[in-house]
């Protein structure tokens, strides 16, 4: 598999979304278990039948893209045609007491959109990203090399990670996290989304509520025919609420504003979106809400 992986990071990032839509396809046609959990997230949010076909074949350009993402040499700028919406925001918020946090649903290619805030802001306010490392060996050293990358660190989805992301805010400097991924158990709560009960995470809310940090959501469309990206950046569509005495509260209506903020992403474009995620979830030992 890594002689495979440096062999596809040679190729063209246009052949690659072309093969990688084909692989989409077939992943959709021989996992059921895959193919009935894309029609059923799909169908709660009640995208149309192009959106769905569109999110198939993105699904698997989003694999086909990992080795000329995570291979480009670490020294190297993009060079694949790349333009902003909305750096302005994040550019208002360099420097601000409490960091900046963005959060990034599972949508378009997020490793890309990692790889062009470090490079384009990193230099002058470092990012700290949160990830999940892979089980197999080979493929998460491969990644952590990856996202070695000047101006990047990473950040162990663990209480050490935690707490590396915390002193990252503190120092005034930039965090990146997926906010639609599902939580280990007790580091979560139940809220809806897109009408169903998701366990969510409050730990995007919780690293805003003990730095002060802002929080802005960011995404990194792709273009169609390899032809590049934009990232795209905006305000959260419903704000975080206000601290109150009662915590359990708070941090429901806190996950229930992100993940309202993160639809509002989704449907913009929901093409996009990793439907297939198993997004619904429930983790070991938590109930049902």
């Amino acid at each position: 598999m890594h002689d495979l992986f440096h062999w596809l990071a040679r190729r063209s990032l246009r052949t690659l979304h072309v093969w990688g839509g084909w692989a989409g396809w077939l992943a959709y046609a021989l996992s059921p278990s895959y193919r009935r959990r894309l029609k059923a997230n799909t169908a709660l949010a009640g995208l149309s039948g192009a959106d769905r076909r569109a999110s198939i074949a993105e699904a698997g350009r989003l694999v086909f893209e990992l080795p000329h993402l995570w291979l480009r040499p670490a020294e190297q700028p993009i060079t694949d045609p790349l333009r902003w919406e909305g750096a302005e925001l994040i550019e208002q918020q360099l420097g601000r007491p409490g960091g900046l946090l963005l959060l990034t649903p599972h949508m378009g290619s997020f490793e890309m959109a990692g790889q062009a805030v470090a490079e384009r802001f990193g230099a002058r306010q470092p990012v700290t990203v949160l990830y999940r490392p892979a089980r197999q060996s080979w493929l998460r050293e491969m990644e952590e090399t990856a996202r070695a990358r000047p101006g990047m660190a990473t950040a162990p989805a663990n209480l050490a990670g935690v707490r590396q992301m915390i002193r990252a805010l503190r120092r005034g400097e930039t965090v990146g996290l997926l906010p639609d991924q599902v939580p280990p158990d007790g580091q979560g709560v139940w809220a809806p989304f897109f009408g169903k009960p998701a366990y969510t995470m409050t730990l995007a809310a919780r690293l805003a509520q003990q730095t002060g940090a802002a929080v802005l959501g960011v995404w990194c469309e792709r273009l169609p025919r390899g032809a590049g990206y934009v990232v795209r950046v905006s305000p959260l569509s419903t704000p975080l609420p206000q601290p109150g005495p009662d915590d359990a509260a708070l941090q429901l209506a806190a996950a229930t504003a992100i993940n309202r903020s993160m639809e509002a992403l989704i449907l913009a474009h929901p093409g996009q979106y990793l439907w297939g995620y198993h997004r619904y979830k429930r983790p070991r030992s938590v109930a049902v809400a």
